[in-house]
């Protein structure tokens, strides 16, 4: 699955999707995840997200992506509902196993499954699983997308590549042995999928003074990056030599040609950091006992400059539409 692209959304979704009810503090808008929504004299912050890019863990995943959304924006997630299809009416082992992934990413990180709805439908090939999270602000600052200002550094935690490589070392096994990966790196390769919430280092920058957090989905972390830039009207500048990728990360990377900088990477935050809370920053994510890197810096201009080997690409274009990912599924057909 991939995004349609930036002219189509605003085309053909946004132009219907707007609300004038004044309780609605944030709607639909690209780039930011959350809706914030005013109920009483609290906010509602809330997100739906569907994973149809895997099989393997698939509710365990859609569980924990969906409420990655609602810790970047600083709020921790409470409350979930889902949608689960499957294609066929006797795949009812395989709903049970989704289900039993759900419940136990909803224990590991304490939320409650409020409702939803399950069933079947010969329209898709492989399952679809949907999650709304929500949480309330309970005096909370809200973060957003298009907070960051110039001076602020860009941290990224982690590391770059890790739920595609995860969803490859699980799902495209096959093709990995046939293109010379060993099983021991196949396992490494799936152990990367653990790495995958973002809620307690978005939770622990969001109170410290981070501007703005981003989880790192479709797109990757290039396209993360624009959208932070475009909606803070700020040019950033990253390093390629500082980007975290960890080595089982080139090494998929390298076997099935593609870019890590491109590859979905739920599990990776990018956060801009205010300049005099960068050892904050520093001392927060080592006591969490989180691995980090400090990439780069937020200017003045727009879009994403990136150094490597001695020269700078200026990237600009927004292209959501585009993920290392839906390649693999198109290459490689389940």
């Amino acid at each position: 699955m991939s995004k349609f692209s930036l002219d189509v959304l605003q085309q053909r979704v946004f132009p219907f999707v707007q609300s004038s009810d004044p309780d609605v503090v944030l709607g639909a808008a690209f780039g930011e995840d959350v809706a914030m929504t005013r109920v009483g004299d609290d906010l509602l912050i809330s997100h739906v997200d569907p994973i149809v890019g895997a099989i393997g863990n698939i509710g365990w995943l859609a569980v924990h992506v969906a409420c990655n959304d609602i810790a970047t924006a600083g709020i921790p997630p409470r409350w979930i509902q889902l949608l689960v299809l499957v294609p066929d009416v006797h795949d009812v082992e395989l709903l049970e196993g989704i289900m039993r992934d759900v419940r136990r990413a909803a224990d590991e990180i304490d939320v409650s499954i409020i409702g939803g709805h399950s069933g079947y439908s010969a329209g898709v090939s492989r399952p679809l699983v949907a999650v709304t999270a929500l949480g309330t602000a309970s005096g909370r600052t809200p973060v957003r997308t298009g907070g960051a200002t110039p001076g602020d550094h860009v941290f990224v935690t982690k590391g770059i590549a890790l739920e595609g490589t995860a969803i490859l070392a699980e799902d495209f096994s096959d093709v990995g042995r046939q293109l010379g990966l060993s099983e021991d790196e196949l396992n490494a390769g799936s152990a990367i999928m653990s790495e995958v919430s973002v809620i307690k280092e978005a939770l622990a920058l969001a109170e410290l003074g981070a501007t703005a957090m981003h989880d790192v989905t479709r797109g990757g972390l290039l396209e993360t990056l624009l959208e932070i830039a475009l909606l803070s009207k700020v040019g950033i500048t990253v390093d390629h030599a500082r980007m975290p990728i960890p080595p089982i990360v080139e090494r998929f990377a390298s076997t099935f040609d593609f870019d890590p900088l491109r590859m979905i990477s739920s599990g990776t935050l990018a956060v801009t950091i205010p300049e005099d809370l960068v050892d904050s920053a520093y001392d927060t994510l080592n006591k969490l006992g989180v691995v980090y890197a400090d990439i780069g810096t937020v200017g003045s201009g727009e879009g994403v400059r990136l150094q490597k080997e001695g020269k700078v690409v200026q990237f600009s274009d927004i292209r959501c539409e585009e993920d290392e990912l839906a390649r693999m599924w198109e290459r490689y057909p389940r």
